[in-house]
């Protein structure tokens, strides 16, 4: 959640700022704060009058009584009294008053970095980095979602049968290589310096509120409503809101979390042939790496989460590029997000496997993180990454691997698969 201050003290920046970002109404939005924070300031000075005036009146009422000053007792009592319903009513205006300030600033997205791009849609991302080799395929190569039929590793009509489309189930082969992919993510993120955690997979609204999933993502989310609990969309949640209403002291920063759940996501909308097979699921794993650092840090903390990602890619050995997100393809908490693609050798297109994102404040306002230096406390900087998200991963390897004698593990994954080859 943007800062009041922030937003007073740079208007034309986050206008600015939240136009980049594709916000309807920038103007109206911002002018309608500042107009109800001086109104809220204004209330609360009038209510802390108020309020003194009575209490110094009540003080005074004992001691006119002692002096026999009767009508000038009686006389300040009805003052106090006036002066104590005009404080209810001020209460009550202020309560209203912070109510709509809170309801139009949580509709507001974090402002993004000076080097997001102009832009409203994914064709307008910018393209930093490509690394790898495109995998020349025969000409009868086969889409993974043929793949894992002819090696029966990957079933969806079972998935389809227990739950429903976008839940697959997966078998032998196909299973031992989702755990080795997981395993493997999870080490080399502790080889990094990250603290594995392994965080419940259901949140609270308190949650899905500090870290900006809700009320944004709201119809996003699985609902379990009878407990009034969401199933998380990412590890992102849960990870970050450990940290929820806590003050660190400078000597615990920076914070590095990994952790491994299962994510669910509606993905409401989604059709056509660019969500087929596993390109796009109701349920999947990821490593989410996480990290809470000082302001002044948390840039480079941002390339260096970048780099483990592209190190992932390298070892698994899959042609990869890099994308600086536009204004318009950005999420609703990211000041800056990194999108790595790999190439899917059959499909021939680029899939995302991993966005890395600095929120700056923006979470930390809403979970109230901060770090006390000096006597004094101040808001610090979140940011994570997929390290990494596995359906179109797996997707990739199935199809670039893809020979006659059948699929090749990439050689990091075989000591964790216990196999080189999908035949």
């Amino acid at each position: 959640m943007l800062q009041i201050q922030q937003i007073k003290e740079n208007k034309e920046a986050t206008i600015a700022g939240l136009k980049k970002k594709h916000f309807k109404n920038a103007e109206e939005a911002v002018e309608q704060i500042i107009a109800l924070d001086d109104k809220r300031r204004e209330t609360q000075n009038e209510l802390d009058s108020t309020l003194a005036k009575s209490n110094a009146l009540a003080k005074e009422i004992g001691g006119l009584m002692k002096a026999g000053k009767k009508e000038e007792a009686e006389a300040a009592k009805a003052e106090t009294s006036t002066l104590k319903t005009r404080s209810k009513e001020l209460d009550e205006t202020l309560k209203s008053i912070e109510s709509e300030l809170y309801e139009v600033l949580v509709t507001l997205p974090n402002l993004p970095h000076s080097s997001v791009p102009e832009g409203k849609t994914p064709e307008e991302n910018e393209v930093i980095l490509e690394n790898g080799t495109i995998p020349t395929l025969a000409e009868d190569a086969l889409a993974h979602w043929d793949l894992i039929k002819k090696y029966d590793i990957i079933d969806f009509e079972l998935g389809n049968k227990i739950t429903g489309a976008g839940f697959p189930v997966y078998k032998g082969k196909g299973a031992r290589i989702q755990r080795a992919l997981i395993n493997f993510f999870l080490d080399e993120a502790i080889a990094a310096g990250y603290a594995e955690v392994q965080p419940p997979i259901l949140i609270n609204k308190d949650s899905g509120f500090g870290t900006g999933q809700l009320p944004d993502k709201d119809g996003q989310m699985y609902h379990a409503t009878v407990d009034d609990l969401y199933l998380i969309p990412t590890a992102e949640v849960p990870i970050t809101n450990l940290y929820r209403d806590v003050i660190l002291q400078e000597a615990e920063l920076p914070v590095k979390n990994a952790g491994y759940t299962p994510c669910f996501r509606r993905e409401a909308g989604s059709w056509g042939a660019h969500v087929r097979g596993l390109n796009r699921l109701h349920q999947f794993d990821k490593v989410e790496i996480v990290r809470i650092e000082k302001p002044e840090n948390s840039y480079a903390a941002l390339e260096e989460m970048s780099l483990h990602v592209q190190g992932l890619l390298q070892k698994l050995e899959l042609p990869y590029r890099v994308l600086r997100l536009c204004g318009g393809d950005m999420s609703f908490t990211s000041a800056l997000t990194y999108d790595m693609e790999v190439f899917s050798g059959a499909q021939k297109r680029w899939l995302e496997v991993s966005s890395v994102s600095n929120f700056e404040t923006y979470q930390a306002n809403r979970l109230k993180l901060r770090m006390k230096t000096e006597g004094k406390s101040q808001l610090l900087h979140t940011l994570n990454g997929s390290a990494l998200a596995l359906p179109r991963i797996l997707a990739a390897i199935l199809e670039n691997n893809q020979t006659p004698e059948g699929i090749r593990i990439p050689k990091a994954l075989v000591p964790y698969c216990g196999f080189d080859m999908i035949a």
